[in-house]
C-alpha cells in the first residue's frame, strides 16, 4: 500500500478513553501473568492506532500547512494527545505497580519501566492545558515559517528555497540573500518573540507544578534520558569548548584564507567554503534519490531493498514548495510498519545528506519495526542521531556517485561541517538552559544571552549587524528545534561525536564499520544509550578522551587533505 492510500479517520476521543479504561481495569484485576500479558499487549495495540492516526496527521499537514482538513485535524490531535494521556498514565501506574512487573520486564526488558518511571513523572493532569496551548503555539510557528515569503531579486521564495542564493559564490548575491532572508525575520519578529515567550513561561509553569525549581528537569525527563542528566551535559559542553571550539576555529581561519576574506567572517561568508562554490550534486531531485538506491544497493542487500520499498510506496517527501513545513524529519507509522521520510531538497549537498541522514532514522525504524512494545522500536533521540549521522559517513565511498567532480570538495566539506556543527549545536543547549533557568528574562535578554554564547562557541563569527536578525543576536528563532523540542539538540551533538568514531573506522575499515552499525542498529530501542553503545563495542561521547580522540583524528585528516 502506498503512503497516499493510508486511511485516515479522526478517532473518537471519549470511545478510546474507553478503550484505555477497559484495559486498566483488566490489568488491575488480572489474576495471573497471562491476563498481564494480554493487557499489556492490548494496551500496546492500541497506542500503535492512536500513534498511527496522530502521525498521518502531523505528516500530511507539515506536507501542506494550507490544507484546511489537516490543519484542523492537527488542531484535533493537539487538544486530545494531552487529554488522552491521562488516561495512559492510569494504565502504566498500575502496570509499574503491578505484583507481575518482573515477568513483564523478563519478557519485554527492564527498559520498558525505565521510561515508564519518566512518563509518569513528567505528566499530571493540572498541565493538560498547559500542553494543549503548547501544541498550538507550536504549530503556530511552524506554520508561520512553512509559509514564509521571502522576496528577492524580483521573486518570491519559501525559506528553503533560499539556501542556494545563501551559498551563492558571488560575494554581492550571496549577502543579498541573506539580508532578503534576515529581512522576513525581522518583519515578523513580533510574533517569534511572542510565540517563544508564551512557550517559555508555559513550560516553567509545567515544570513548577510538577514540583521542579523551573522546566529544565521536567525538559529532560520528557526527552527521556535515563543514563545522563544536566551535569553530563556540562561536563560535554567544557569538553567541547576546550577540545573542539580550537579545531573549529582553525576550520574557519583557513576557508578565510581560501575565500580572500577578513577573520572573524559574516554569516555570509561563513556559508561559501570554496571560491569557486560549494560542492553541488549531481543531477536533478530524481537522480540524487536514484544515486541514493545505488549506494543502498551496494551497501548491504538489506538497505537496498529498504530503500527501494521506501520509494515504491511513496515513503519519502523531499521536494520544496510553497506551503510546505520547513525541515526534515522521519516519522513512524507503527500500525502499517514503515518509517517515513520528510524533507526539503534544494539543489545543494544537503540534499544528499538528507537521502542518508534521514534513511539511517529509517533503516533503524524498518530493522525493528517488530518489536514489541512498539515503544521500544526507536532508542532515545541521541542514540537515533547516531543511526542518521553515521549513514552519512558510510556513503562516503560512494561519493562521487553523488557529486561527480565536486566529491574532493564535498569530502572536506562534510567532516569539517561535521566538527564545526558540534559548537553551535552546544550553543544552542547552553541557551535553552540559560532560558528556562531564569524564564522571566524579556526576548530582548534572550537575544543577548545568545550573541554573547556566540562569542564563547562561535569566535569566527562577525557580529557588525551588517545583516538583519542574523548579526543582532536573533538567528536562534530560526532552528525550529528550540520552539518545538526543548533540549533537543544536544542529542546532535553527542550523536555527531558517535558518528565520527564510525568515520575513523571506515577509513581503516568499511566492513568492520558497518557490522559494528549494524549490530548498534538492530538493538533498536532495547536499552539506554550508553548501553547500546558498550554492546556495539563504541565509545561514550560523556568521556572526555572520546571527543578529544576522534577531533584530533578529523584534524588531521583535514590537514593534510589535498584538493
Amino acid at each position: 500500500m502506498k503512503f497516499s492510500e493510508y486511511p485516515y479517520e479522526r478517532p473518537d476521543t471519549e470511545a478510546l478513553k474507553s478503550k484505555i479504561s477497559v484495559l486498566s481495569a483488566k490489568l488491575k484485576e488480572a489474576a495471573d501473568y497471562s491476563a498481564v500479558k494480554d493487557a499489556f499487549l492490548g494496551m500496546d495495540q492500541l497506542e500503535k492506532k492512536i500513534h498511527t492516526l496522530s502521525a498521518l496527521s502531523y505528516i500530511r499537514h507539515s506536507l501542506d500547512t494550507k490544507d484546511e482538513f489537516y490543519d484542523a485535524e492537527q488542531k484535533f490531535w493537539n487538544a486530545a494527545g494531552p487529554e488522552l494521556q491521562e488516561y495512559t498514565q492510569q494504565f502504566k501506574r498500575i502496570m509499574m505497580e503491578s505484583p507481575f512487573r518482573p515477568e513483564l520486564e523478563e519478557e519485554f526488558g527492564s527498559i520498558v519501566f525505565k521510561y515508564l518511571e519518566l512518563e509518569i513523572r513528567s505528566f499530571s493532569p493540572e498541565i493538560i492545558s498547559c500542553m494543549q496551548q503548547e501544541n498550538d503555539l507550536v504549530q503556530e510557528y511552524n506554520k508561520l515559517i512553512a509559509e514564509a515569503k521571502v522576496e528577492f531579486e524580483g521573486k518570491i521564495y519559501p525559506i528553503p528555497m533560499m539556501t542556494p542564493f545563501k551559498k551563492d559564490p558571488d560575494d554581492a548575491r550571496r549577502l543579498a540573500a541573506w539580508k532578503a532572508e534576515g529581512r522576513w525575520y525581522k518583519d515578523h519578529q513580533a510574533d517569534l518573540d511572542r510565540i517563544y515567550d508564551n512557550l517559555v513561561h508555559l513550560r516553567d509553569t509545567m515544570g513548577k507544578t510538577l514540583g521542579h525549581k523551573d522546566y529544565t528537569e521536567l525538559g529532560y525527563d520528557r526527552m527521556e534520558r535515563v543514563c545522563y542528566r544536566r551535569k553530563d551535559v556540562e561536563k560535554f559542553r567544557k569538553a567541547v569548548r576546550k577540545h573542539l571550539v580550537p579545531v573549529a576555529d582553525s576550520i574557519y581561519r583557513k576557508q578565510a584564507e581560501r575565500l580572500g576574506m577578513p577573520y572573524p567572517l559574516s554569516f555570509a561568508d561563513m556559508a561559501l567554503e570554496f571560491r569557486d562554490g560549494n560542492p553541488s550534486p549531481v543531477g536533478d531531485e530524481e537522480q540524487i534519490l536514484a544515486n541514493g538506491q545505488a549506494f543502498y544497493d551496494a551497501l548491504s542487500p538489506e538497505t537496498g531493498s529498504f530503500f527501494r520499498m521506501m520509494r515504491e510506496n511513496e515513503l519519502l517527501d523531499v521536494f520544496s514548495r510553497e506551503g510546505k513545513e520547513n525541515g526534515g524529519y522521519c516519522e513512524g507509522l507503527p500500525s502499517f510498519g514503515v518509517p517515513f521520510i520528510f524533507a526539503n531538497f534544494n539543489g545543494t549537498q544537503g540534499d544528499v545528506e538528507v537521502v542518508t541522514h534521514e534513511a539511517g532514522h529509517a533503516f533503524a525504524y524498518y530493522l525493528n519495526k517488530d518489536r514489541v512494545p512498539e515503544s521500544t522500536i526507536w532508542p532515545g533521540m541521541e542514540a537515533c542521531e547516531v543511526h542518521s549521522m553515521s549513514m552519512e559517513f558510510f556513503a562516503w565511498p560512494w561519493a562521487e556517485t553523488f557529486f561527480g567532480k565536486d566529491t574532493q570538495k564535498y569530502l572536506y566539506s562534510h567532516l569539517a561541517s561535521a566538527l564545526t556543527f558540534i559548537p553551535y549545536g552546544t550553543l544552542v543547549d547552553h541557551f535553552q538552559h540559560e532560558v528556562y533557568e531564569k524564564p522571566e528574562m524579556t526576548p530582548q535578554e534572550r537575544h543577548n544571552v545568545w550573541k554573547e554564547l556566540l562569542g564563547v562557541y562561535m569566535p569566527w563569527v562577525r557580529l557588525d549587524g551588517e545583516i538583519p536578525f542574523y548579526s543582532d543576536g536573533e538567528g536562534w528563532q530560526r532552528q525550529l528545534h528550540i520552539y518545538n523540542y526543548p533540549f533537543y539538540y544536544i542529542d546532535y551533538c553527542l550523536a555527531q561525536t558517535v558518528s565520527l568514531e564510525f568515520w575513523a573506522m571506515i577509513q581503516k575499515d568499511l566492513k568492520e564499520a558497518w557490522r559494528k552499525y549494524r549490530t548498534y542498529a538492530g538493538l533498536g530501542g532495547s536499552e539506554v544509550f550508553t548501553e547500546l553503545l558498550r554492546k556495539s563495542g563504541l565509545q561514550s561521547p560523556f568521556d572526555e578522551e572520546c571527543l578529544k580522540n576522534v577531533s584530533k583524528e578529523a584534524a588531521l585528516w583535514l590537514e593534510n587533505f589535498r584538493f
